[in-house]
């Protein structure tokens, strides 16, 4: 886990606001530039382009300006740090509660 360490704090780090939640969902259907993202945020263009930044600082999405135009992309492979660390923890907890299940079981064949 010590190897998920930094970089896994900074995506569940920015992954902890709904409003950057919505960004990187509404960015797993394609790329959209920002005017288009900002259009569902309740929040003025310069507080929601701090999201925006949070995002890409973590590495969550890449941004491409092409004139005044801003396009946003999903990095696919940083949410692979989120997933393998998910699944990590499932293991772990799924061979604790089958332990658990092997102990009540012996436990009541002996009784």
């Amino acid at each position: 886990m010590a190897k998920y360490s930094p970089l896994l704090d900074e995506v569940f780090l920015a992954l902890a606001d709904p409003t950057r939640r919505s960004v990187v969902g509404a960015l797993g259907h394609g790329p959209a530039t920002v005017g288009e993202l900002a259009q569902s945020a309740s929040m003025t263009l310069p507080s929601f382009m701090k999201h925006v930044h949070r995002l890409e600082r973590c590495g969550l999405i890449h941004t491409a300006k092409s004139g005044r135009v801003r396009t946003c992309t999903l990095n696919r492979k940083r949410l692979g740090v989120v997933e393998s660390w998910i699944a990590e923890q499932r293991a772990i907890w799924e061979s604790r509660t089958d332990r658990l299940e092997q102990f009540v079981t012996t436990t009541k064949e002996q009784s």
